[in-house]
């Protein structure tokens, strides 16, 4: 084994235990180091680092700028056992893509997908998607999490469920209101009449009693949209699952600010509710709407003017 193989091994091992699970990327990582064996080269440079990069030669520039960025970050590293190590700079392939705008749903929104969701063919499908989109709007879980979540993961008599290993490999506790645990309720005992024996311990199960697939959801949901008449407001603004956990992001920071409540006092009770690593996640809450910045604008106004 190379010594950048060993290097490589030492670092995936110490971020992993930070909670960063590094699949995709240490399977990029893996390829660039067998890139530089090939190369006979022991020290990462920038010239070898944008080259390995630019593979395949046909793909977009952000492609390449996302291959360059995990290299960059393992360079780092790098640097502090090797000094002689080169850290690529990060404007080398400027054309990253931007970040999806969140597609922040109304309450008419959620309304009419629960509704045409409801509507569905199958009455276990139906059931099975209105309760998924209700979960996703009301607790803002990711929807891998949703799909994760077994029976035995509901605390009925407590009204909470605990979402295990998520992101970053945490797990946490989410309490959840009384109409959230009645609404389950009714589907755990509607999946009991209509699939009494499913295939899996997970809450929500598909019509052959399996766990949901995330392909399968995700088709669904979109078809859902298109039925509620729910238009994309731009080509990076389209309603997509996720961005229900982004509209309940952003509801909650906006509940604060309406009510007069110190929103920076509580950040990290919503970052620990969303299961966020990073409070700096949550912050960028703030920018999703203009009327969050509004809102946070007029409190940093009235707080400078209250200083002598």
């Amino acid at each position: 084994m190379s010594a950048l193989a060993t290097a490589l091994a030492e670092y995936l091992a110490i971020r992993r235990r930070l909670g960063f699970k590094l699949h995709t990327h240490g399977q990029m990582l893996a390829s660039f180091v067998a890139y530089m064996d090939e190369q006979s080269a022991a020290t990462v440079t920038t010239e070898l680092a944008s080259a390995w990069a630019r593979q395949p030669s046909g793909a977009h520039p952000s492609r390449w700028a996302e291959r360059l960025s995990v290299v960059r970050v393992f360079a780092r590293y790098l640097q502090t056992v090797y000094p002689a190590t080169e850290v690529p700079p990060t404007d080398i392939f400027p054309a990253r893509r931007q970040r999806a705008t969140p597609y922040l749903y109304s309450q008419s929104d959620i309304d009419a997908l629960m509704a045409v969701a409801g509507r569905l063919s199958s009455e276990h499908r139906a059931a099975t998607m209105t309760t998924l989109i209700g979960l996703l709007a009301v607790t803002g879980m990711r929807i891998g999490e949703v799909i994760r979540l077994d029976l035995d993961d509901i605390d009925w008599s407590e009204g909470s469920l605990t979402i295990h290993k998520s992101k970053f490999g945490k797990s946490r506790e989410v309490v959840l209101h009384l109409t959230t645990i009645e609404a389950l309720r009714a589907y755990g005992e509607r999946r009991q009449q209509l699939r009494p024996r499913p295939r899996t311990p997970s809450f929500l199960v598909s019509l052959t009693g399996t766990r949901l697939l995330y392909q399968n959801v995700q088709f669904t949901f979109q078809e859902l949209v298109e039925q509620a008449g729910i238009e994309p407001r731009s080509p990076r603004c389209r309603p997509r699952p996720h961005d229900l956990r982004h509209t309940f992001a952003v509801n909650t920071l906006l509940g604060w600010y309406r009510d007069g409540v110190d929103a920076g006092n509580r950040m990290h009770l919503l970052s620990t509710y969303l299961g966020h690593l990073d409070p700096a996640d949550t912050y960028w809450y703030l920018s999703a709407t203009p009327e969050l910045l509004g809102l946070a604008g007029e409190r940093l106004e009235r707080t400078l003017g209250e200083l002598p």
